[in-house]
């Protein structure tokens, strides 16, 4: 069975990406592409490297037919999905890779992002997409709101541990590094090549980082009580990847063995030897995680270190893995792309 398959957003990083892993799905076709400042033109124009394929044209939300789509992926800037999603056909699914959705409680929404929650009803219904912990929710899903990679990174880390109370809660410390493809494909200053290469800066630190509403909400869920964490990303000059630094208080070998337990039979996770640390270029352009832990040389201290690439597993990768669940189809299904090296 072929499923019609919609991209609302597809001229930015993670429509590109989708385009990209869904050329090797066996049972998606794409049928309507769109970006509004982009109408008109062909996926060849903006994204060159997919020139090889046959795509439809860019075209604006209001031109799409909705009758024939199975399902919408809506890659759209962040503050924009609540309106869009809200206007879509009822019977349509729809996996969404911003923010609008992330957070259940529509104060924590206000408290992170600044503005009100406009789909507020529409809240209810959305499942939170970090596939590998709400499978059978997102099979029954209309909606699924994709994670932040930045949280997805810190949870595969964390979440077996925490659910598993082998670490102390309140002492968690994660150190994150990131590639700037995470930043969008809007024009910024700070990200032009001569601002951004030949270094690598903190920003958001001191809690203010927006994906530690996700931790709050994901973590405290987990432990049954409120669970903060000490989080600090860092700016990479590399296109793709994210590296999450963990430091944790607890037995290193008990640690490594309860994650290495909770991924045993996860395709997409794979924990490694004890002692071996992974790298973002392991899992470059993937739809895997590599997971190392090792012990500190202070007694009942552990470094868990998570890699993972923010447009692939981090969103777009795990947006498809989501929307294969929704659609019934095999959860692996267009994902099984060896990561690119070098």
């Amino acid at each position: 069975m072929t499923h019609k398959i919609a991209i609302l957003g597809a001229s930015g990083y993670t429509g590109a990406e989708l385009v990209r892993l869904i050329a090797t799905h066996p049972s998606m076709e794409i049928v309507a592409l769109t970006g509004d400042r982009k109408a008109g033109m062909a996926m060849a124009e903006v994204f060159p490297f997919l020139r090889h394929l046959d795509l439809p044209t860019l075209c604006k939300i209001e031109e799409v037919d909705f009758s024939g789509v199975d399902l919408a992926f809506c890659a759209l800037p962040h503050a924009t999905s609540q309106a869009v999603i809200s206007k879509l056909p009822r019977d349509l699914k729809v996996v969404d890779l911003s923010a609008d959705f992330r957070l259940r409680d529509p104060a924590e929404y206000q408290k992170w992002y600044g503005k009100p929650h406009s789909a507020v009803e529409l809240q209810k219904e959305a499942v939170y997409g970090l596939t590998e912990f709400y499978r059978d929710e997102i099979r029954a899903a209309r909606l699924v709101a994709g994670t932040g990679c930045n949280a997805a990174t810190g949870q595969y880390a964390l979440r077996p541990l925490i659910a598993a109370g082998v670490i102390d809660l309140d002492q968690i410390t994660i150190d994150l590094k990131a590639g700037v493809s995470g930043a969008g494909r809007s024009l910024k200053e700070n990200l032009l090549h001569a601002e951004l290469s030949e270094g690598t800066h903190a920003y958001a630190a001191g809690g203010k980082h927006r994906h530690l509403g996700e931790f709050d909400q994901e973590f405290s869920k987990v432990a049954g009580r409120p669970v903060l964490v000490q989080f600090t990303p860092h700016l990479l000059p590399m296109n793709r990847g994210i590296l999450a630094t963990v430091y944790v208080h607890g037995d290193a070998e008990e640690i490594h063995a309860t994650l290495a337990a909770a991924y045993e039979r996860e395709t997409f996770l794979e924990v490694l030897p004890f002692g071996a640390l992974p790298s973002t270029r392991d899992v470059r352009g993937s739809n895997f995680v590599h997971i190392g832990v090792t012990a500190d040389r202070i007694p009942g201290r552990a470094i868990v270190v998570a890699a993972l690439d923010n447009l692939a597993k981090g969103s777009s990768g795990q947006a498809i893995q989501n929307a294969n669940l929704m659609l019934g189809a095999e959860e692996t299904a267009g994902l099984m792309l060896a990561p690119v090296f070098p």
